[in-house]
């Protein structure tokens, strides 16, 4: 479910729930296989959905949304343009190519859809990059997990500093994003 809503263009980081899926596999709580299956099927619903409503629905609609309710999530028109500019200078292979990348995996869908892509085409490449970044996310976490006791006595000496370091990032990342949207907003 996760994978789907990220997928969906909500920015939630692959990047941390796949590795934990990794983790539950190395405990014997998750199959390898049918967990990389779950992502891919999260993944695909979810691109699905991101497509569909670009490319049933349009830029004019997209745009709309993204101004009325993409400062709650912070997403901007600009974003939408840059993804845009992103899909038509390089084409369809951007989609498998942006499958690998954290952030933009998340968002590539919707202008896909809005330049009315084949579906059959965006379908193959979202899959095939999901496979490859799934499989590997799963893996590590997998290959993590089995050490987890090493690992966990290690990061519980630095439990705090790992909580202040991760509330610094989510900030800086706010503050990134909200002084990006200034400076473009005064362009």
């Amino acid at each position: 479910m996760a994978m789907a809503f990220q997928s969906a263009c909500i920015p939630i980081p692959s990047e941390v729930i796949l590795p934990f899926s990794g983790f539950m596999v190395s405990q014997g709580f998750f199959k390898f296989w049918l967990t990389v299956i779950a992502a891919l099927l999260g993944c695909f619903l979810g691109a699905t959905l991101a497509y569909s409503l670009g490319y049933f629905k349009g830029e004019g609609f997209v745009r709309r949304l993204i101004k009325k309710y993409g400062k709650y999530l912070l997403i901007f028109e600009y974003e939408l343009d840059e993804a845009q500019e992103t899909f038509q200078k390089y084409g369809e292979i951007i989609i498998f190519v942006s499958r690998l990348l954290p952030v933009v995996r998340t968002f590539i869908a919707l202008p896909a859809g809005i330049a009315k892509m084949s579906y059959k085409k965006f379908i193959f490449f979202v899959l095939l990059g999901d496979f490859l970044w799934s499989s590997l996310l799963i893996y590590l976490g997998k290959v993590l997990g089995s050490n987890w006791s090493t690992l966990g006595n290690l990061f519980h000496k630095f439990d705090l500093v790992i909580v202040i370091l991760g509330i610094g990032v989510v900030i800086w990342y706010v503050q990134h994003k909200l002084k990006k949207h200034s400076q473009r907003s005064k362009v």
